[in-house]
This record gives C-alpha cells, sequence and structure tokens, in this order.
C-alpha cells in the first residue's frame, strides 16, 4: 500500500511540475514552432543526447497522459525526418503506453477486483478470448482517447507483452500521418488540418475492417464445417428438439410460442429425469420422512412423542402418484395444445441439419430442420467397482422402481456419495427406519458449502441416524455367506460394511452417445462443448441443459432453453451469450440448505476483502413458533459495501427464502433496499429483512449519531 502511494505521490509531482515549468507551452503548434531552430541547432551539436532527451520526455508525456502528445510525434517528423522520427515516435508512444498501462494495473486492479470481482472476472474472461483484437481495433482509430485504452487495459487481464506488440502495430498507421506531417511543419496551421474529417472517416474504416476481416473469417470457417455436407433447399421444420426434459420443454414451448414450426423428440418419459427420476419423487419421500420424523419428535410442538406406524408401500405408492399428478404438466397433450409436435421415438442427427426418428414399431423417419438442439440430459455415474454388478445396486434412478416393491424399508442401506443427491436420500431413508450408511472418499459432505455449512449438514443427518464415513474410499463389493459386503479403506485399513440395498450417487454423466455425435465431430469432453451461444461445432446445432454443465440443475437447464430456443431461430440477427451469474441451489436436506452467489471459502480463495453478516433464526419469531429455530442466513458483501456478493440460508424452507436475494443479485440492489421492503409478519422471510437490518446496525454513522445524542439532550433542556 505504502509503494502504492509513493508512486501514486510520484506521478502526481511529475505532473506538476511539469505544468510548473510550462512545458506544456512547449508543446503546443506555435511553441514547436518557435524553438525549430533551437532544437535543430543543438541536434546538429549533440544528436544522441537530443535523441536520447526526446524519446525520454516523449515517454513520460505518454506515460503521464500528459497534453502534447500529437505535438511531440509532428516534432518527431520535423526534427528526424520521416523514418528516423516514425521508429523514435513509434517506440517512445508505445514504451509509455506500456508504462501508464502497468501503472493502472499497479493502482487500480486490485482494487476494482475486491469491489467488483465477478464484473471484472467477466471481462478478464472475454479479455483472454479476444482482448488482443478489440485492442488492436481500439488503436486503429484515433478517436478513442490514448490514455483511456491504456487506463482501461491495465485493470484487465490482459498480458503486459500483448499489450506493447499490439499498441505498436496498432499505433503505426496514425503515428505514420503525423510524422510525415511534421516534416512539413511549415505548413500546418492546426491540429484539425491533419485530422480532417475525411481522415477520420478513413481510420474508422481501417478500425472497422478487422471487424469485417474477423466476419469474413467465421464465414470461411463456417463453410469449411459444412463443406462435407449438402444443405437442403428447403426444411420440414425451423427446430427439432431432441430430449424432453426441463431444457427440451422450454426450448420447444419458446419456440412453439413464436411461431415456429417445431418438433420434440422424446424416447422415454416426457419431463426427462426431473419429474420421473429425480426432483419430484425425492422432494415426495422428503416429506413423508420429514413427517415420520416430526411425530417421532412430537414433543417439539407439546404433543407426545410416538412411533410413527406406516405402510412403506404405500409411502411408495404415493411417491408414484405425485410423479403421476405432476406429470400432465409435461405431458405430450399439454405441449401438443402448445403448438409443439411432439414425436415419441430415439433420434439421431444424421447431418448438420437432418434427424432421424426411429419408432418401436421398427418404422422410421427423417425430418430436415434448420436448428438442431440436443437437450438429452444425463444420467447417474455408477462407479466401476469390482464386484458391484454382480452384488447388484440402485440409483437416484432406478431406486423408486425397486424399493417399490419392497414391503419395508431396506434395513441396511449404504449411499454411496455425500453429495446433495446422496444426503437428501440418506437422511429421509434413516427418518423411515433404514440403517443408513453413507460414505464419502472427501474429508467432508457437501464438499462445495462451505466448512460451517458442512458440519451443520452433517450434525443434521447424524441426528437422523445417518452413520457418516467420510474419507473413506469404496474399493470393491463382496458377497460372504450370501450377505453382501462394500469394502472400503480409511487410513490405509480396509473396512467390511454389510449391506441390503447399495444406492450410487456419486454424480451424474451427460447422455452422449447413440445421437450421433460421434458421426458428426461434435467435441465432447464429459460434457458437449458448446460456445457461450450453446452452439456446438456446427453453429445450427445447439446443446442445453444437463449434457452441458456447468451445472447439473433442472433451473438451469430451463435457463439455458431460452438461450438455445432464441439462439437457435434468431441468432442471424441476434445473438445472446448465457448469463451465469446469478444461479441458486438448494439441498433438500433438513433443515434446508440454500445458496446464491460465491460461499466464504470461494470469497478467501479469490482474495476479496470481503465481511460476513449474519443472522440466526433462533431470534425469528417465526421460527420460534414453528419450533424450527436450526439455522442461519449468511451474506457476503465487500468490506464497507451492501452490495450483495453471495448468500447462504441454513433453515426451513430455506430454497424460498433465497428467491428475495437471487432478485436483488440478479438486479443489483444491495441489503439496504431489502431492509426497506416491508415484509410480513410473521413470516420465515422476515429473516432477510432481519440479515439486512444486522449489516445496517454494524455501519451505524457513529460520529453522527453521536450528535443526534448530543442534539436530543439539548432538546430536553
Amino acid at each position: 500500500m505504502i509503494k502504492k502511494i509513493v508512486l501514486l505521490i510520484l506521478a502526481i509531482l511529475l505532473i506538476g511540475l511539469f505544468f510548473h515549468f510550462n512545458l506544456h507551452q512547449l508543446l503546443t503548434l506555435d511553441g514547436l514552432k518557435g524553438s525549430m531552430d533551437q532544437f535543430t541547432t543543438l541536434r546538429e551539436q549533440s544528436p544522441v543526447l537530443v535523441i536520447g532527451g526526446f524519446f525520454v520526455l516523449y515517454v513520460l508525456v505518454t506515460a503521464l497522459a500528459l497534453p502534447g502528445a500529437a505535438i511531440l510525434t509532428l516534432a518527431a517528423g520535423a526534427l528526424f525526418g520521416l523514418f528516423e522520427g516514425l521508429v523514435i515516435a513509434s517506440f517512445a508512444s508505445s514504451i509509455g503506453a506500456l508504462c501508464s498501462f502497468l501503472v493502472s494495473r499497479y493502482l487500480l486492479r486490485d482494487s476494482l477486483k475486491q469491489r467488483f470481482p465477478e464484473r471484472l472476472a467477466a471481462i478478464d474472461e472475454g479479455i483472454k478470448k479476444e482482448g488482443a483484437f478489440y485492442l488492436f481495433t481500439l488503436r486503429l482509430v484515433p478517436i478513442f482517447p490514448f490514455f483511456l485504452i491504456n487506463l482501461l487495459m491495465g485493470v484487465t487481464a490482459l498480458k503486459s507483452w500483448t499489450f506493447y506488440w499490439v499498441s505498436q502495430i496498432g499505433m503505426l498507421a496514425g503515428t505514420f500521418i503525423f510524422v510525415n506531417a511534421g516534416t512539413q511543419l511549415a505548413k500546418i496551421d492546426s491540429l484539425s488540418g491533419i485530422l480532417s474529417f475525411g481522415l477520420i472517416v478513413s481510420f474508422v474504416l481501417l478500425g472497422i475492417f478487422p471487424l469485417i476481416a474477423k466476419g469474413i473469417v467465421n464465414m470461411i470457417k463456417k463453410r469449411q464445417v459444412y463443406k462435407n455436407w449438402t444443405k437442403p433447399a428447403k426444411f420440414d421444420r425451423n427446430m427439432v428438439v431432441i430430449g424432453a426434459g426441463a431444457g427440451g420443454l422450454v426450448t420447444s414451448y419458446i419456440a412453439a410460442a413464436v411461431k415456429a414450426k417445431v418438433t420434440l423428440v422424446e424416447a422415454g418419459e416426457m419431463g426427462g429425469d426431473c419429474l420421473n427420476y429425480g426432483c419430484v419423487p425425492s422432494k415426495a419421500i422428503i416429506k413423508s420422512a420429514k413427517i415420520a420424523e416430526q411425530i417421532r419428535n412430537a414433543h417439539h410442538y407439546g404433543l407426545e412423542d410416538t412411533t410413527p406406524q406406516f405402510s412403506f408401500k404405500k409411502v411408495m405408492e404415493r411417491v408414484h402418484q405425485v410423479v403421476a399428478d405432476v406429470a400432465p404438466h409435461d405431458s405430450v397433450e399439454r405441449y401438443t395444445d402448445l403448438g409443439v409436435e411432439v414425436e415419441k421415438g430415439y433420434a439421431k442427427i444424421i447431418d448438420p441439419w437432418t434427424v432421424e426418428i426411429s419408432y418401436e414399431d421398427g418404422t422410421k423417419k427423417k425430418l430436415t430442420t434448420r436448428t438442431i438442439v440436443i437437450a438429452t440430459g444425463a444420467r447417474p455415474f455408477v462407479p466401476p467397482l469390482p464386484g458391484i454388478e454382480e452384488t447388484g445396486y440402485v440409483t437416484s434412478d432406478t431406486l423408486w422402481t425397486e424399493f417399490a416393491k419392497l414391503d419395508t424399508p431396506p434395513e441396511k442401506l449404504v449411499v454411496l456419495g455425500g453429495g446433495p443427491i446422496g444426503s437428501e436420500l440418506a437422511q429421509s431413508f434413516a427418518r423411515l427406519g433404514s440403517n443408513v450408511t453413507q460414505i464419502e472418499m472427501a474429508e467432508r459432505i457437501m464438499i462445495k458449502e462451505d466448512l460451517e455449512v458442512s458440519e451443520f449438514a452433517t450434525e443434521s443427518l447424524k441426528e437422523s441416524g445417518v452413520n457418516i464415513l467420510t474419507s473413506h474410499q469404496a474399493l470393491r463389493c463382496e458377497t460372504k455367506d450370501g450377505k453382501k459386503f462394500i469394502i472400503v479403506k480409511h487410513n490405509d485399513e480396509e473396512i467390511e460394511i454389510e449391506y441390503d440395498q447399495l444406492l450410487c450417487a456419486v454424480g451424474r454423466s451427460a447422455r452422449l452417445t447413440g445421437y450421433g455425435l460421434e458421426e458428426l465431430g461434435i467435441e465432447t469432453n464429459r460434457t458437449i462443448v458448446t460456445n457461450e451461444y450453446l452452439e456446438t461445432l456446427y453453429p445450427n446445432i445447439f446443446a442445453a441443459g444437463d449434457i452441458v454443465g456447468p451445472y447439473q440443475f433442472t433451473h438451469v437447464a430451463a435457463h439455458q432453453g431460452w438461450y438455445a430456443a432464441v439462439n437457435g431461430l434468431f441468432g442471424n440477427l441476434k445473438k445472446f451469450k448465457v448469463d451465469y451469474r446469478v444461479i441458486p441451489w438448494t439441498t433438500f436436506i433438513d433443515p434446508e440448505v440454500a445458496r446464491v452467489g460465491i460461499n466464504e471459502d470461494e470469497a478467501k480463495q479469490k482474495g476479496i476483502d470481503y465481511e460476513i453478516t449474519r443472522f440466526d433464526f433462533e431470534e425469528l419469531d417465526r421460527a420460534i413458533t414453528d419450533s424450527a429455530t436450526k439455522g442461519f442466513i449468511k451474506v457476503i458483501t465487500p468490506k464497507g459495501k451492501d452490495k450483495i456478493l453471495g448468500v447462504t440460508i441454513v433453515s426451513e424452507h430455506a430454497g424460498d427464502l433465497i428467491a428475495e436475494f437471487v432478485l436483488a443479485m440478479k438486479h443489483g440492489l444491495g441489503l439496504n433496499k431489502i431492509l426497506g421492503t416491508i415484509h410480513s409478519y410473521p413470516t420465515w422471510a422476515e429473516g432477510n429483512k432481519y440479515a439486512a437490518g444486522e449489516w445496517k446496525r454494524n455501519h451505524a454513522p457513529q460520529t453522527v449519531l453521536n450528535w443526534l445524542e448530543k442534539y436530543h439532550t439539548w432538546r430536553r433542556g
């Protein structure tokens, strides 16, 4: 910090001296003309001294953004001639620009990174991809302020060497114009005569040229991609969507809403994994398990504790009934009514514009389409443990069918995986009476949350009866004397754990095979590789949802579906980059864990100067009335600012409460705005307001309050 202050003082001192000694008067057109005879004589006497002094002066003027750089460029031509003057001015201006760039980076970047971490990260990502190109374009057009470009580029992650050589090349044309004019100094009456309107227009066209060139290059690349394929003269459809999960449903709905002719192809159940195997059935069993736990602990509500009596078969029947009740929302009939043609079959992409649909009766149909959207989702990943296929297992997809066959919950259930899915199901089945052991290879469960939240979740699951084994690595599965065992390693020791059912919940992998991706050469790396517009190798083939990532959430798949539809149908007019800035997620253990933005661990890793505001639900009236005071709200803000960088909520209804913070972050609203919003009493949502109130209390203006106290004392006489 001291070094930065010293550097700033030095820069101010140099600027002050520049004006104090009236050097700015010399760097005017009249001043230059009046001094030319002296400069010429001095150059003849001491050429090295004049060249060196001129070079240093030019570097200082450009580095400190002082007025007179244009005059110095003219002087270079007048003093040294076209070639020598061009070399001197070109290198001096580029070195001066680099100095200005480095000072800006040293003085400003760290503070801006702390105040605007996400925005600067997004800018850095763009600079990493296109920084040199855009800097070159800016340097070609002299209407953009020279010093401003230096300062702005300094706060980005652009490499110093890249900045230097791009500036050296990009400024060469403009430098040549001024140096050449300087060789005819006596004929120049004003700087406006050098940069005439026509010349400025020429420079603007020169600056636009790289953009035009880039467009031409992209067009050539596009043609290169399609060179082995014959494009149809006309198309059967505007869009074909493969997969009827959240991403595919939203994409096809939007396409139909804007009157495009769209076909949605699905081989399995409408609604995808979320409706049939994931979000909906898991939340249904979580609810049943929670009721059982409340009956078991009825004393919290002034009632007698009772052992819950239930039929596990009926619990599983309810799960399936819930799925059936939600299913009409995603049904063939509904989407047909919305204008979507739904085909029940297996889709394969034959060429960039043709999709072949295979039906169960063996028949096939081909459809040509301008745009294809792949939204085939993901499936549970099953680790390749020796013996696992022989001993058997279930996944979050298959357990609903397999467990529905059981009369009672599995007596001994092993849950492999400590992420959200594994934690939700481990707690639920423990509450329904299973002896649950949860195995996690990492040092703690829910590793993506910060340490405090992870520890809180661990205690909650343990209270529900889950035996949690962290830092345990699964090695193999075995059968001994008719009993099933999973062998795990902990501290170099092998441990046997007996089970009746093994639930694999160690993550999900994208469905990438069987859709023709390999034949088309579409790149995959665990997911389909797309650009920021969700385009694949072929600009008319898009992908959305779990098959793309980076988040495997239903709401993110739906979010991507909008971009896939709009970019696919209207990308020739305007394309939109997917916005991942504000993504919420919830783990539905009890109490729920909801988060948006960064958590405390991530703030530390990014070096953000942050502060934590915390509100504990034991102080919330509604939580007290519901006997559900466990949990807290934790808000991360920049030091001294009310801007919300991230929020973690642990409580009942956390997934609902987080929505207010999602809205605030999306639209740039700070904690003061939340505090100034009326919240109904007594509600859980008041917790958000009280968290904002905690921030306000911690930042109360003590000096003003002290003066107010004196004022009120005076008023009392």
